[in-house]
């Protein structure tokens, strides 16, 4: 897993109390563990870090949704169950931004 894939993972609610099958957006991979965004189509809790992709046939999501940058979760690679697609670059530099500016970078 790179950088930008979109994986469909069953992610953890931020309670922990229970967990949904969601898109999220790797941040990277190092041996069994991958850290990640969570990715939501709830467009209007967006936060100075997040940003907004649209669906398409190349990162996977079916309508237009929103980067949760400040949502990051580093998850066991079982978790994952399987590719939708990757960001493109533009995608990527908001991204690159948005954790700078979150991790005060």
């Amino acid at each position: 897993m790179d950088k930008g894939d979109i994986v469909l993972v069953n992610f953890p609610f931020t309670d922990f109390t229970s967990s949904k099958y969601r898109p999220a957006l790797v941040l990277g991979s190092v041996d069994r563990d991958v850290t990640v965004c969570f990715i939501t189509t709830q467009v209007v809790h967006q936060s100075p870090v997040d940003f907004l992709i649209n669906a398409s046939e190349n990162n996977g999501v079916k309508k237009a949704s929103l980067i949760k940058v400040n949502k990051i979760a580093t998850l066991d690679k079982i978790l994952i169950k399987g590719l939708l697609g990757k960001i493109d670059k533009t995608g990527l530099n908001k991204l690159n931004i948005g954790l700078a500016s979150f991790l005060g970078l």
